[in-house]
């Protein structure tokens, strides 16, 4: 599909799980996962093609010890009920061999209007019905109540994440029953690690699409969709449907590699825009997650006459690719 409105990709370079989201003063907002794990930027311009050299602030950094200190990973901005607030990963695990097995959700909030200003409060750990690794939490609020979706690991489900919903008390708190709504059971989902994460929801024509990734983080990455009525109880497991084949997946042709780990915005007319990460090539050599080549993309995507999501094939980068420090 032509990419209409003109986007150069990379938006961001070497920003792995970009999350973008336009506020109501005309901005969109930028955070992602900075190199290096250690810190949480915030980057904010009027046009997505401004972002990569849009001002941007540090808005909080890993602490120097405990929970809160490894593995920065995947942050989100929100605004809600007034603030705003960022969910992400931390882990305290200094053997990163053990990684996926220490790290937990956390969350931040800056009661300021202007989230470059104010100050950002740790409103600490997000807690689920049971302590183990998890990740990737997003929210979305349907009919006045706000949901959470994350990816967890279940001492007694084999693999290495799966995602649930919960309703929120507050923008920090989970209430009620937390819902399994999706297992990496299919092949596609099951290269290298068994793995479900990196949940991004849309709203639209009368059902609810949630987007997760899954497989090891290389060339193999690639998103699924989960569905469900809108009308429905979206913390009953059998509201939620599964695409059995993955929907967004590397393109050879466009030397785009490993999509996944999207968010949604929107254009200045109002088109539906997709953003996620991809690498240039495929992993040579390593753990993935230790080469930072994973740069954001984004591009506009359409609709079928059922009314779900056509994200087609990766588009080409059309900025010059090169290594920022």
């Amino acid at each position: 599909m032509e990419d209409k409105l003109r986007i150069q990709n990379p938006i961001v370079f070497e920003r792995a799980d970009p999350w973008v989201y336009l506020h109501t003063d005309g901005y969109y907002y930028f955070t992602g996962s900075v190199p290096g794990y250690q810190g949480i930027e915030v980057r904010r311009s009027r046009s997505i093609n401004d972002l990569e050299n849009a001002e941007k602030v540090l808005v909080w950094h890993a602490h120097d010890t405990g929970p809160m200190s490894r593995l920065i990973w995947a942050p989100e901005i929100h605004f809600l009920d007034g603030k705003w607030y960022i969910y992400f990963a931390a882990s305290d695990d200094e053997d990163l061999r053990n990684r996926h097995h220490h790290h937990r959700m956390f969350v931040i909030e800056n009661a300021n209007a202007n989230p470059f200003e104010g100050s950002w409060q740790e409103k600490g750990q997000l807690k689920t019905q049971f302590e183990s690794f998890s990740l990737d939490g997003t929210v979305f609020t349907l009919k006045d109540k706000l949901y959470y979706v994350w990816a967890q690991q279940d001492p007694n489900i084999p693999g290495n994440s799966n995602l649930y919903i919960s309703e929120m008390a507050s923008p920090w708190t989970l209430k009620g029953k937390q819902t399994l709504i999706s297992m990496p059971t299919e092949p596609w989902e099951k290269i290298g690690f068994k793995v479900n994460e990196g949940p991004a929801a849309i709203i639209r024509n009368g059902k609810v699409f949630i987007t997760y990734s899954g497989s090891a983080t290389d060339e193999n990455y690639a998103m699924g969709l989960l569905w469900a009525d809108e009308s429905s109880d979206l913390l009953d497991g059998f509201s939620w449907h599964k695409e059995l084949k993955p929907v967004f997946v590397s393109s050879e042709r466009h030397h785009q590699f490993g999509p996944g780990h999207n968010s949604f915005t929107t254009g200045p007319n109002g088109e539906d825009i997709l953003i996620y990460h991809a690498r240039p090539e495929k992993n040579q050599e390593g753990d993935p997650l230790s080469n930072p080549n994973r740069h954001a993309i984004a591009q506009q995507f359409d609709w079928n006459e059922a009314g779900f999501p056509v994200f087609g094939e990766p588009v080409e980068n059309t900025r010059e690719l090169e290594v920022k420090n």
